[in-house]
Order: structure tokens, then C-alpha cells, then sequence
């Protein structure tokens, strides 16, 4: 086979190419805050009220432009609107709550990742006497 010197050009080329995508694309550049898990869990029937929602994320949020919401199954807002961060973990938020009566409850939550990526969602849980 004869190798000429087009050949190593477009090879050297090439190799470079794959290597500055590899080396310059940063990590993470596609992830976001997507909900990880719940206390409650997502969907579950707790007995007696919970003090407290708190979420775990799959990434680090923004305080600022980060929210928790629990509302009953009238649309009205129950939680205690202190909603934020846990200092040690900043991809956990969590907001606390009164003592909930028996019944539906719905989480909203609005975050805003290090990355700059806004995603939402909501999840139910129950409280049973």
C-alpha cells in the first residue's frame, strides 16, 4: 500500500479534530437539574404529616431562582414558604411544613441549575391519619 503524503496529512488532520472535540467540549454541557428522588416519595401515602418536603436533584441549584411549592387539594398553598437550599448538599432544596390534615398534596418545583438549565415538575404524595 502506498502511503502518500496527502494520505498522513488527512490523517493528522483528523486525529486532531477528534482530539480537540474530545479535550474542548466541557463536561456536562447537556445535563440539568432533573429530579432525583423525594421525602416523601414520589406517589406515596405517608401516616401522619410530614415536617418537611425535600428534593434531591441530580445537579447543584441556584438559590436564587430555585423553588419548592406543596398545595393541598384545593390549589391552596400549604407549605411554610421558607424553601431552600440544604447547606451541605446543593442539590438537596426542601421547604418546611405545618401539620397537614389527611389528604392529597401536590409539590411544584422550578430550579435553576449551575448550568444555567430551568426545569419543572410536580409529584403527589398522601397523608393518611
Amino acid at each position: 500500500m502506498l502511503v502518500t503524503r496527502q494520505t498522513c496529512l488527512r490523517a493528522a488532520r483528523t486525529a486532531l479534530a477528534i482530539w480537540a472535540a474530545i479535550v474542548l467540549t466541557p463536561a456536562g454541557a447537556s445535563a440539568h437539574a432533573f429530579l432525583d428522588h423525594a421525602l416523601p416519595s414520589v406517589g406515596s401515602t405517608v401516616h401522619g404529616s410530614p415536617g418537611e418536603v425535600k428534593v434531591w436533584f441530580t445537579q447543584e441549584l441556584e438559590p436564587a431562582f430555585s423553588n419548592l411549592r406543596v398545595v393541598d387539594q384545593n390549589g391552596a398553598q400549604v407549605d411554610k414558604q421558607n424553601n431552600a437550599l440544604d447547606p451541605s448538599d446543593k442539590a438537596v432544596m426542601k421547604v418546611s411544613l405545618p401539620n397537614l390534615p389527611p389528604g392529597k398534596y401536590k409539590v411544584f418545583w422550578h430550579v435553576l441549575s449551575v448550568d444555567t438549565h430551568t426545569t419543572d415538575g410536580t409529584f403527589t404524595f398522601e397523608v393518611a391519619p
